[in-house]
């Protein structure tokens, strides 16, 4: 991408985005079309758009969502595959920003390492480093929006095992993925059952000797269609927004179906699900040995499978799924517990992400120091006593951009009503009487190596994260913005 010359902080911007991924871009296009007044910038620390979709270059690389709701609303999906593969996001999120004439406000290679709020002038004052040079440069905005993930780019979640200075062939991190490897005719062991290691797995057999998907213990892994074929016949029939928009309530309306019919009726969804899976295996595998978990359905994320890929590389003998834990590497390969040896060329360590909330910045507000952890969410987009300030944080049991098209939604309401009543500052004070719950319910690994790095939510409304699209979007969308909550004042303080 060309430079764009970074921001002057002679006249502060009215909005300021960290993040040029499938986030920010959104945030950006909902302030040209909702705030068209509003002079905006984006910093991004690398040197392309697409955040997440650009970063991953793991074979197989793709969502684990449909398309018509990870996609934008004001934005239809229009390729054939609704489970989509990396690159095919990664131009969808360019595309929109040319479309919306985003890609002018982005500056790229500028991480912000520090954001100070004063409230003596309403007003943040970000410093940001440029990565090639080092170089720091200031920039100041009345609004500030996060939209730089939940996860370090930098490091991944990387365990460490007995004997790996022993191991002679390979090891290999999914968020580092070397452009040169060629593991055509080679053994391979990926270690790990989440989302990443079931794209990999089907992925990589097709070219490798054989893939062996090693687990502690199994994941739900459900096989989906790649083509949705309802969409197809919509869009064939009926103006592409409209087809877009029918699909887009149809999946929603599934999704959250399906997600409550999981977590009233656990037992009988485990079932479902693991008889879905010897459907697609046959009567004579061991099932109940690698694909049902000891846990509930939705106490962690599922795995999709598109066409069942996962599954046909099993029958086709291209895979196999192992259940044991690492007791040390060896020159050849992998150790079990169980004293099994699996034989490895090359080992793909896919165990999972780092959290890291705003990009690791600080965070200050009037000279205090804020840490995510003691600070609680306000309709899961803003943070208490925050001023002026929204963080894009999706959803763990849907698409992610549902939740943050709602958010820059809101904060474009957010901005016309301060505009409308002549406020300069406008933030979520925290209520005595509003007990902190855990921000996420899931059991997954990296969520629980995150205790103290995310917020907390709250005991009832509106710091409640409901992770329902439908009750966020009468809340954020259609709720009162002067909810006795958020507090509003001028330049130099709160009365």
């Amino acid at each position: 991408m060309s430079a764009v010359p970074f921001p002057s902080d002679e006249k502060p911007l009215d909005v300021l985005i960290v993040g040029a991924g499938l986030s920010g871009i959104g945030t950006a296009c909902w302030l040209q079309t909702e705030c068209p007044d509003k002079q905006y910038a984006i910093l991004e620390a690398r040197d392309t758009i697409g955040g997440t979709w650009d970063l991953f270059r793991y074979p197989g690389i793709r969502s684990d969502s449909d398309m018509h709701t990870l996609g934008y609303v004001f934005k239809p999906w229009s390729k054939p595959k609704a489970i989509a593969d990396g690159e095919s996001i990664r131009q969808y999120i360019e595309e929109t920003a040319r479309e919306y004439g985003v890609t002018q406000h982005i500056h790229f290679g500028y991480k912000v390492v520090a954001a100070a709020w004063s409230s003596e002038q309403a007003c943040w004052t970000l410093e940001a480093e440029h990565r090639a040079t080092g170089d720091r440069h200031t920039v100041r905005a009345r609004f500030l929006c996060m939209c730089s993930g939940y996860y370090s780019y930098e490091e991944a979640y990387r365990p460490t095992f007995a004997g790996e200075n022993d191991f002679e062939g390979l090891i290999v991190l999914p968020q580092f993925w070397p452009k040169d490897l060629d593991y055509t005719g080679k053994r391979v062991v990926v270690v790990g059952s989440g989302a990443t290691a079931v794209t990999l797995v089907p992925a990589m057999a097709s070219s490798a000797a054989h893939v062996t998907m090693l687990q502690r213990s199994p994941t739900y892994i459900v096989a989906l269609p790649s083509q949705d074929t309802v969409a197809q016949g919509l869009r064939r029939l009926l103006p592409e927004r409209m087809a877009y928009g029918l699909t887009r309530w149809k999946n929603l309306t599934l999704s959250m179906l399906t997600f409550r019919i999981a977590r009233g009726l656990p037992a009988f969804t485990r079932q479902r699900i693991v008889r879905m899976a010897a459907e697609q295996l046959g009567p004579d595998y061991a099932v109940d040995t690698h694909f049902r978990p000891r846990y509930n359905p939705w106490d962690q994320r599922l795995c999709v499978v598109p066409d069942g890929d996962l599954f046909q590389a099993i029958r086709e003998g291209k895979a196999s799924v192992v259940t044991d834990e690492i007791d040390q590497f060896t020159p050849t390969g992998l150790k079990l517990r169980s004293g099994e040896e699996l034989p490895a060329d090359v080992v793909v360590l896919a165990t999972g992400l780092t959290i890291k909330l705003l990009g690791g910045m600080q965070l200050t507000v009037d000279g205090q120091v804020c840490q995510a952890n003691q600070l609680m969410m306000y309709k899961g987009m803003m943070l208490s006593d925050v001023p002026n300030f929204a963080i894009a944080f999706g959803y763990t049991n849907a698409s992610w951009t549902l939740k943050t098209d709602l958010t820059a939604g809101y904060v474009c309401r957010l901005l016309r009503y301060m505009d409308q009543h002549n406020h300069a500052i406008a933030v979520p004070r925290r209520e005595a009487d509003v007990q902190p719950q855990p921000l996420l319910n899931f059991t997954s690994g990296y969520v629980q190596r995150a205790g103290s790095v995310l917020p907390q939510q709250g005991s009832r409304r509106p710091w409640q994260v409901y992770q329902n699209y439908l009750q966020d979007m009468l809340t954020i969308r259609f709720g009162r913005i002067n909810d006795g909550v958020m507090q509003f004042g001028p330049a130099g303080g709160l009365p």
